[in-house]
């Protein structure tokens, strides 16, 4: 049996690894990927803790959240596609100068 704070601290580094990718990248994709990860150690947290307390509200909370973040990674994409066929660049910077 692995204790449940095992698993919170795998979720706390995973999370930190994304609020400092969100940070200090400035291309977008390593921006998606670096939200997709901070997603993913809070669902390992849901998880964990519906494991520890013998339910399945935590798992259920988990398939919300990969739905939100395949509707964002699809629009983000989308967006992503647009800006670099008008700018020739995913920089995160130059999507700033989009603006009207």
């Amino acid at each position: 049996m692995i204790p449940t704070s095992y698993y919170l601290a795998l979720s706390a580094i995973l999370f930190a690894i994304g609020v400092a990718g969100v940070l200090l990248r400035r291309n977008a994709i390593i921006l998606f990927m670096s939200i997709e990860l901070m997603l993913n150690s809070a669902n390992l947290v849901f998880v964990a803790y519906s494991r520890q307390f013998g339910t399945l509200d935590g798992q259920i909370m988990v398939f919300f959240v990969m739905t939100v973040a395949a509707a964002e990674v699809a629009v983000g994409l989308a967006l992503i596609v647009t800006i670099y066929n008008s700018k020739a660049s995913i920089d995160v910077d130059d999507a700033s100068t989009l603006k009207g």
